[in-house]
């Protein structure tokens, strides 16, 4: 008997309940994965080596940019997910493939300069409320 490495767990494997959720998941973990290498460069660039958060003021940037990013996703992932089953998939995508644009602009203004954070951070916090909402009423339709 061959064993299909791809269908072990289950006979649907490639099968996703949201897939649109999924997707958007995955670019919010590809954009966190992408601010996690680029501290490790700071660090490296700056000379700042673990376990030490204290630098010059540009890794401070980008390390902020990281660590707020995962509060962010802290907040963002369950929400996304419940509006997406309480409401709709593409929905709840599409809301969450703003939040990753956000967070692009979030870190873009913020590499550059403190004060250019507070576009990204805004449109990012809009969306989470959007979807917090949404998520909300979606769920207490169900009772």
């Amino acid at each position: 008997m061959m064993i299909d490495p791809w269908h072990i767990f289950t006979a649907d494997y490639g099968t996703v309940a949201k897939p649109f959720t999924g997707f958007v998941t995955l670019l919010d973990m590809l954009i966190y994965m992408i601010f996690m290498v680029n501290v490790s460069r700071a660090r490296t660039e700056y000379n700042v080596k673990a376990p030490h958060t204290e630098g010059p003021e540009p890794f401070l940037r980008v390390l902020r940019v990281q660590q707020n990013t995962v509060e962010q996703l802290i907040f963002h992932l369950p929400i996304l997910w419940i509006a997406a089953f309480a409401m709709d998939d593409v929905f709840a995508a599409s809301l969450g493939a703003i939040w990753c644009f956000s967070r692009g602009v979030y870190a873009r203004g913020y590499y550059q300069k403190a004060k250019r954070r507070a576009k990204g951070f805004i449109i990012g916090m809009l969306v989470n409320v959007v979807l917090l909402v949404g998520a909300m009423l979606g769920v207490l339709a169900s009772f």
